[in-house]
C-alpha cells in the first residue's frame, strides 16, 4: 500500500499516532514536504533518524519550506523507482523536484519547495535557505519529464498547493512565484487522478481531485482508482 501524509516538522511523536499504525512492511509513506528530521545534525536528531531507518516501510518525502537544504544536499543521488532521489537511509528517500516515480505500476510526479510565509522573520536568523524556492531550471526539467510521459501521471505530490485553490482554503498568497504559474499549467494541461499537498496544515478534500493533508494518513488509491 502507498499512503500519504502532511508536514512532519521533525516531530517523531507523529509516528506514534494511531493513523501510522496501519503501515506494514513493504508499504510506502509519502510526505508532502517539511520532513524536518534533517535540520541540525545533532546527536538527538541522528538517533531519531536511526529509529526511522528501522521502520519496515519506506518513507519518501518532497522538501517543503522548513528544511535545512545544505544538509539535504549532502546526501547522494540515486535511482529510485524510475526517478532520481537522495538516499537518506535504506528506507528513506528525498524525492527530487520534477521527477516521476513508478510505484505499484502508478506514476507519481513530485515537486517540493515553495515560499515560507515566515520568510521575513527567518531570513536573518540562519535557518532560512534560498533553495526552498524552486528555480526556473527545476521547472523546465519538470516540464520535460511530464512531456516524456505525455503529460499524464496518476498522482501528484507537492508541498505548495496550486494558487487557485488558496482562496477556498482560506490561505493568503503573499507572493506569487513561478511555481504557482507552473502548477496552474499542470491543472490545465496534464491528466492525473489526485493531487496531494501539505503546506496548508489541514486535512481537507477539495473536489474534484485535490487533497490538503496534514495529520491524516491517507491511502493513495481507493475503489474509484
Amino acid at each position: 500500500m502507498v499512503y500519504v501524509t502532511g508536514d512532519l516538522h521533525g516531530d517523531y511523536s507523529r509516528f506514534k499516532r494511531p493513523e501510522m499504525k496501519k503501515l506494514r512492511a513493504g508499504d510506502i509513506l509519502l510526505v508532502c514536504g517539511d520532513f524536518g528530521f534533517i535540520w541540525d545534525n545533532s546527536k538527538q536528531e541522528r538517533a531519531v533518524l536511526k529509529k526511522l531507518s528501522e521502520k519496515k516501510y519506506t518513507i519518501a518525502f518532497v522538501d517543503g519550506c522548513h528544511e535545512n537544504f545544505d544538509l539535504l544536499q549532502q546526501y547522494r543521488l540515486v535511482r529510485w523507482r524510475g526517478g532520481v532521489a537522495r538516499l537518506i537511509a535504506p528506507n528513506i528517500f528525498h524525492l527530487q523536484r520534477g521527477e516521476i516515480y513508478t510505484i505499484e505500476n502508478q506514476k507519481y510526479f513530485a515537486f517540493g519547495g515553495g515560499h515560507s510565509q515566515d520568510y521575513e522573520y527567518r531570513r536573518d536568523t540562519g535557518n532560512w535557505w534560498r533553495q526552498e524556492q524552486p528555480t526556473h531550471d527545476e521547472i523546465r526539467r519538470a516540464i520535460r519529464n511530464l512531456n516524456r510521459n505525455q503529460a499524464t501521471v496518476d498522482y501528484i505530490i507537492t508541498h505548495e498547493p496550486p494558487a487557485s485553490l488558496k482562496d477556498c482554503l482560506g490561505v493568503d498568497v503573499q507572493q506569487r512565484l513561478e511555481i504557482h504559474a507552473f502548477f496552474e499549467d499542470i491543472i490545465k494541461e496534464c491528466d492525473y487522478k489526485k493531487w496531494f499537498f501539505g503546506k496548508c496544515h489541514m486535512d481537507r478534500f477539495i473536489p474534484m481531485k485535490f487533497y490538503a493533508v496534514f495529520q491524516d494518513v491517507l491511502p493513495v488509491t481507493d475503489e474509484r482508482d
